[in-house]
């Protein structure tokens, strides 16, 4: 199914219907690109949340920020500013994960082979040339997942390219695994100090007071909202300074916490900085 050759008109009538059955919309540009940010935002301020990739919804009067611009309210929806722009789109998008909802876009025939012998059946929508999955429930969204398979829920926009057939099942483990990306090697990282001599045994291998810090950090970590890479190293900060000079820490417990912090999105370079930049702040 190729992008709906409705007019300029019938677009801003497509997203108040689409908006009154609870789906956050917003207009896209030529090029599915959002509109530029308004006068206001001009260098992606919004109210001190740089980029908004960490936050929203977007409180501007004008259609800016993406999908943190993505709206059900039909006052706004109808209101000067944006009416303007729908008059300008190209297509209506919306906010899956603003409506609890994630799509998994799969962009070639391959792609979508690989989801008929992995995923279960729900509601699907044949895109240009592949097609949009959608599950019941949100997660984080990610790119390139595996060849051809993009993530689209949370802080992301999709095409609405019509309602599709089939019905909407809950969104399985399979989709949320793959977004969840493998540790790199944390061996080279992890130069913990030794235990210092004439101290004994480490008075933190108890296993309850140890396994209750790691569990701890690794929540502190999954549950963060914003600032990840700051949350990442002051966790990290945290354990280093408990654990860090008894030596009772193990390439086990490390690989937890950098896979804890590249499940919410850090790279294994951020993971690798924060853990040396912990340690430097430490003196260890």
């Amino acid at each position: 199914m190729t992008q709906p050759t409705d007019t300029r008109r019938e677009r801003l009538s497509t997203a108040l219907a689409l908006a009154a059955s609870g789906l956050p919309v917003l207009p896209l540009r030529t090029g599915k690109v959002p509109f530029a940010n308004c006068r206001t935002c001009a260098d992606n301020t919004c109210g001190g949340r740089p980029n908004m990739k960490t936050a929203g919804p977007c409180a501007c009067p004008d259609v800016c920020h993406g999908w943190a611009a993505a709206t059900a309210d039909p006052d706004i929806i109808n209101s000067g500013l944006w009416r303007r722009a729908w008059m300008r789109a190209s297509a209506v998008a919306y906010h899956p994960g603003g409506a609890g909802l994630t799509v998994v876009d799969l962009d070639n025939a391959d792609a979508i082979t690989w989801a008929r012998e992995h995923l279960p059946a729900t509601q699907i929508v044949p895109t240009t040339r592949g097609a949009h999955w959608i599950y019941l429930g949100t997660m984080s969204s990610a790119n390139a997942v595996r060849p051809g398979v993009d993530i689209k829920s949370t802080m992301a926009y999709a095409r609405w390219l019509g309602p599709g057939i089939g019905t909407l099942t809950a969104l399985p483990q399979a989709v949320r695994a793959l977004a969840v990306k493998k540790p790199a090697p944390v061996r080279s990282a992890l130069h913990t100090a030794t235990v210092p001599a004439g101290s004994g045994a480490c008075p933190h291998r108890t296993p309850a007071y140890l396994e209750r810090g790691i569990v701890m950090a690794e929540q502190r970590i999954t549950e963060a909202t914003c600032t990840i890479h700051t949350t990442v190293f002051r966790t990290f900060l945290a354990v280093l300074s408990t654990h860090g000079r008894c030596g009772c820490l193990t390439d086990t417990h490390i690989t937890r916490l950098f896979t804890a912090a590249q499940a919410k999105g850090e790279s294994p370079r951020h993971c690798t900085d924060a853990w040396t930049n912990a340690r430097t702040r430490l003196g260890l």
